[in-house]
Formats: C-alpha cells, structure tokens, sequence
C-alpha cells in the first residue's frame, strides 16, 4: 500500500495545505490512495477553525485537478466557500473548446508563434449535481494543441482568474520542496505514528523558518530566500 505509480517507488504521500506562504496542514496518508484522500475531512476542519478565528474570512479553495471531486465542491457549495481548481481534460471538455481551439490553430499557422486564447462554459460530469463554471486555456504550437481546463466558482475575466489566481498555485510547489529541504521525506520508521511526528517536526521547523523569513528578514537580501539558503547563509554560517 506504500507503492505510488507516478513516482515508481514505496512511498508515503503526505497532503499539505498552504495560504500563501503559511503552512496550514501536513497529514501523512498511504501512497496507494487518490490525491483527495480525506482532504474533505481536512477542509471541513480547517475551514471551522479559520471561521472561528475570524467569521467573516472569505475562504477560497484553490487545487489541481487531483482533488476536483464532487464532495470536495459540493461542500464548497454548501459551505459558503469558493473554489478555483484544475479539470482533467477529457474528449468532451475538447469538444466543447473546439472552435477556440480550430482558432488557436489557425492563428499559429499564420504567425509560426504560439497561440494562446481563452473560453469559458458551463460543464458538469455525470458526478455533479449541477453545471458549473469552466475557463478554458487552449494553446497552440510546434507541438500541437494543449489545452488546460479550470473549475470555478468565482466571477470575473477568465484570463485573469486563470493567470493571476489559479496559475499562482505552482508557487505552492516550491513550498512543497522547502519541506524536503527540512526532511519532511525522512520517514523511515517502522511504526505509522512515528513518521507522522516527524512530518509535524519538519512542518514546525518550515513554521519556524518561514516567521524567521518572514518577520527577521524583511528587507534583506534573504526575505525571499528558500529554507534551505536561509540554513545555509544565515543560521549554520552564524552558528561558525
């Protein structure tokens, strides 16, 4: 159950969950589950603790297409919570992007550059209770079509929502990688609980660092350096 078909090796696949540069969760869960595993359970409970905090919060749920489930946005519908996520792409989400997509073409055969448009309709799968909103980026080059598809609740241009909102989560992929350099992936324990000690160490130790960052070195040459720079060039340097 430790085996994930993706990486080709025995591992455990942790979730995460950021607001911005804030770690907010770290759950270790088996390799041989979908990427939304229990992540329900993890919002309903992030989201009452955020709302006890501060009851008017405006909590956005922002994802890759792993975890654009039906009970994930379901809840969100439910719950007063936005969403912008990624959507698989499939034959009829194609279908429906196909005249933007017979124009991207269009135009890289007439200029030899990529082709970049945007679309927006409504969609659902047999899954959802309703249609809902879908932005389309449909590019066009030497390699040939290559659309994205994204979910969302929110209104507004869909080029903005999906370059300034939604791109922005490949941020949260660098956040990902802070961990490994704190070892968050040093799990080797025999037992389950254990190794989920160590990803809370790791995830206090990235909260540590990230107030360090955060809070010490604003205005520096390292207010937006990586964890493992800050180890490096400030705290071990120091410590010589």
């Amino acid at each position: 159950k430790f085996f994930h078909g993706f990486y080709d090796e025995y591992c455990f696949l942790p979730l995460y969950g950021f607001c911005q540069e804030r770690l907010l969760v770290a759950y270790l869960r088996p390799a041989n589950r979908g990427a939304a595993y229990h992540a329900g359970a993890i919002l309903k409970l992030l989201v009452k603790r955020l709302r006890q905090a501060w009851p008017g919060v405006r909590i956005v749920l922002r994802a890759d297409s792993g975890f654009c489930t039906p009970k994930l946005l379901g809840w969100c519908d439910r719950n007063g919570g936005d969403y912008i996520g990624g959507l698989a792409k499939n034959k009829r989400l194609n279908t429906l992007a196909g005249t933007t997509s017979a124009k991207a073409a269009q135009r890289f055969g007439k200029t030899g550059h990529k082709a970049r448009l945007f679309t927006g309709f409504r969609y659902a799968t047999r899954n959802w209770q309703r249609k809902r909103r879908v932005i389309a980026r449909i590019e066009h080059d030497a390699q040939g079509p290559n659309p994205r598809y994204v979910v969302t609740s929110l209104s507004g241009p869909g080029r903005d929502l999906y370059e300034r909102v939604y791109c922005a989560r490949g941020e949260m992929e660098n956040r990902i990688k802070e961990q490994l350099q704190l070892f968050s992936d040093r799990t080797s324990c025999h037992d389950w609980w254990p190794n989920q000690f160590r990803l809370l160490l790791s995830s206090l130790a990235y909260v540590l660092m990230e107030a360090i960052r955060r809070l010490g070195l604003r205005g520096t040459a390292l207010a937006r350096a990586q964890v493992a720079t800050i180890r490096l060039k400030l705290l071990k340097i120091g410590a010589v």
